[in-house]
């Protein structure tokens, strides 16, 4: 499957549907290879029926700001880029609003896959 992205923006955004206890969301994640696991908003994750301060399991990340301590909580299904992945683990935390986007979509996603970025055509595709 290939997405369609703006070849001139500034991120590569990925419509991503997230599915949790009482339902599904959308959100839009940017595509971060750089970034060693995935990231989602609290605000998602909370509309979707996971309430993030329950979380035993604390990551350690580091942001512009600092050092924070986040929680690593696993989402029941999500779908991104035709690929879906069950019990994945997402960090919750909430991006500036500046950011324009719900997270990020990483290496955790993305690992074991072909990922092709075709800046000529503006399309992403993961196989």
């Amino acid at each position: 499957m290939k997405q369609p992205f703006d070849p001139k923006g500034d991120l590569i955004v990925m419509p991503t549907q997230v599915f949790g206890p009482t339902g599904m969301g959308l959100a839009r994640l940017a595509l971060d290879t750089g970034a060693t696991q995935s990231l989602l908003s609290w605000d998602i994750l909370v509309a979707i029926g996971y309430d993030p301060t329950k979380e035993k399991e604390l990551v350690q990340i580091t942001t512009g700001s600092g050092v924070e301590f986040v929680p690593r909580m696993k989402v029941k299904r999500v779908r991104a880029l035709g690929k879906m992945r069950k019990n994945f683990a997402f960090l919750c935390h909430n991006l500036p609003p500046s950011a324009t986007v719900d997270g990020l979509l990483g290496l955790d996603f993305l690992r074991m896959r072909r990922l092709v970025l075709d800046f000529r055509n503006g399309q992403v595709s993961l196989e």
